[in-house]
């Protein structure tokens, strides 16, 4: 199934086309993600493999730029793919699980994302997005390297796992967040950023008077900003710390940030302690 002959679509928005190799060994399974891929712009699908053997020769021959790889497969499973191939000459890796434990070795050390079957069409989309926003911004390195230590991770006795992968996790934070603005994509220095808002399925980036609009879930801005600099004060804010400059207590036993320029936010109760923590401050009336 190397190199399966799709009409290439044009390039959108300044970014040339992102080349996608699909390894799956249900064709329903390839079937489902290739009309997934058919919404997304500037998408070329160079070829479709249905096992591990097939999927090393197509990331061999057709050097895709990103792969949706399914992790249970004969011959050779998705991780046995990546072996073989080597951690520093894999494209970007989506990996596709039927079960969680395997999704969750790799999120848990942040290796690089993952679906777990099924999924729905919001969660593929947040997937794929973010891994193009990845080779936009920060390129193949970063992801290589959290290629080699999942594989690193996996060889480990389990007993040792949990340091290591939150090690392996905290290796790396976001210095810029992409956001798509008038048809182009604009990367957003984080140390630009005040405070981040959900907004529903969206996240909103504050930096000064603009807003910034993201498709983006808060649990995973918060896991991927540097702790040091950023914290989560309640489930739809994430501040910069080092422009809080007040905390204050409300009635009712609720508590506000002050941001420097004057703007309140809420603080959880399960956060507050954490927050006093870190910041040293003493709430004040």
């Amino acid at each position: 199934m190397i190199g399966a002959d799709r009409e290439k679509p044009t390039s959108l928005s300044g970014l040339p086309p992102i080349r996608v190799l699909i390894v799956d060994d249900e064709a329903l399974g390839r079937l489902r993600i290739h009309d997934l891929l058919r919404r997304e712009y500037g998408v070329d699908v160079a070829g479709e493999a249905a096992d591990g053997d097939a999927a090393v020769k197509a990331i061999r021959e057709l050097k895709p730029d990103l792969v949706f790889l399914d992790v249970q497969m004969p011959r050779r499973n998705g991780l046995d793919v990546v072996k073989e191939i080597g951690p520093e000459k894999m494209p970007m890796t989506i990996f596709v699980t039927a079960f969680d434990r395997y999704a969750l070795q790799a999120f848990d050390i942040a290796a690089v994302d993952y679906l777990v079957k099924p999924f729905d069409d919001e969660r593929f989309e947040q997937a794929f997005r973010r891994a193009r926003r990845t080779l936009a911004l920060e390129g193949l390195d970063l992801a290589r390297g959290q290629l080699l230590a999942m594989l690193r991770e996996s060889e480990t006795d389990p007993r040792q796992r949990s340091s290591k992968a939150v090690a392996a996790a905290n290796a790396h934070y976001l210095e810029r967040i992409a956001v798509e603005m008038h048809g182009q994509v604009r990367p957003i220095p984080v140390a630009q950023i005040d405070y981040i808002s959900a907004a529903g399925p969206y996240a909103e980036l504050h930096v000064g008077e603009r807003r910034y609009v993201i498709r983006e879930a808060m649990q995973t801005l918060e896991e991927r900003l540097d702790p040091n600099r950023f914290m989560r004060v309640h489930r739809s804010v994430i501040v910069r710390l080092d422009l809080v400059e007040a905390l204050h207590r409300g009635g009712g036993g609720d508590y506000e940030l002050q941001m420097k320029g004057g703007v309140r936010l809420r603080v959880s109760r399960s956060r507050r302690e954490a927050l006093e923590r870190w910041l040293g401050l003493t709430p004040r009336d």
